[in-house]
């Protein structure tokens, strides 16, 4: 597999990597990217631009490239081009409705098994989530809602889910940052109502709003598959 290329190298905040446990370290890394949305979908990757911005060799990051798609997280249209992939309407609404049955069942655990620190922990991202929309500062909004989300399974102490989730994440990161970019402030967030729910142990109202924090963004991202698949033909 040849994914070399010839552009000029490009850093995408990714701090290089110790050279413990490195394929891992560098899968797990580029994984976190894609699912903080720092690679926009359609964006072509190169081993060279990415082993130099990790400061590693070529072959750890050839590997979990290779990883990624088998995951699904990235495409290879040819032995030189990879690329975050524009997820299509049909593989959208799937993988949302997949995560509202998931992170719905993962909201509920967390309602039952969550104590003051965990609570203390949601609020906590929720206000950073709202410090950065205040601010504009989408890359940290991304971060805070991703770290939200996943929460809700680890307080539950879901760990199958959560690896379950991971993988979901990975395909539909480049598409949730597209939507808070769109959105610019004016998302639907149903972050408190869920707080709210965890702090009564009310499991009920816990998937009700997470499946409403899921569902709201589907017309923006909708929008957004059509553009980009738009902006994608014209190239």
């Amino acid at each position: 597999m040849n994914m070399e290329s010839e552009e000029v190298a490009e850093n995408f905040g990714l701090s290089t990597v110790k050279h413990e446990n490195l394929g891992e370290t560098v899968y797990a890394r580029l994984g976190e990217a894609l699912i903080q949305g720092r690679f926009p979908p359609n964006h072509r990757l190169t081993i060279r631009d990415l082993s130099e911005s990790l400061g590693t060799s070529v072959t750890p990051v050839r590997d979990a490239l290779l990883r990624l798609i088998q995951d699904g997280a990235l495409v290879q249209r040819s032995p030189r081009d990879v690329r975050v992939p524009i997820l299509s309407v049909d593989r959208y609404e799937e993988i949302r409705a997949i995560r509202i049955r998931l992170e719905g069942l993962a909201a509920r655990e967390c309602a039952l098994k969550a104590g003051p620190a965990d609570i203390d922990r949601l609020v906590q991202l929720n206000e950073r989530q709202q410090a950065s929309s205040d601010a504009s500062d989408w890359p940290d909004v991304i971060s805070a809602n991703q770290q939200f989300h996943f929460a809700l399974a680890e307080i539950g102490n879901m760990e199958v889910l959560r690896a379950t989730l991971q993988r979901l994440w990975l395909q539909m990161g480049p598409l949730i940052t597209a939507y808070f970019e769109a959105s610019a402030g004016a998302y639907a967030d149903q972050h408190e109502e869920v707080i709210a729910a965890v702090k009564a142990g009310d499991p009920d109202a816990a998937e009700a709003a997470i499946v409403e924090d899921i569902s709201a963004a589907g017309s923006t991202i909708r929008a957004q598959i059509a553009q980009l698949e738009s902006e994608a033909r014209s190239k």
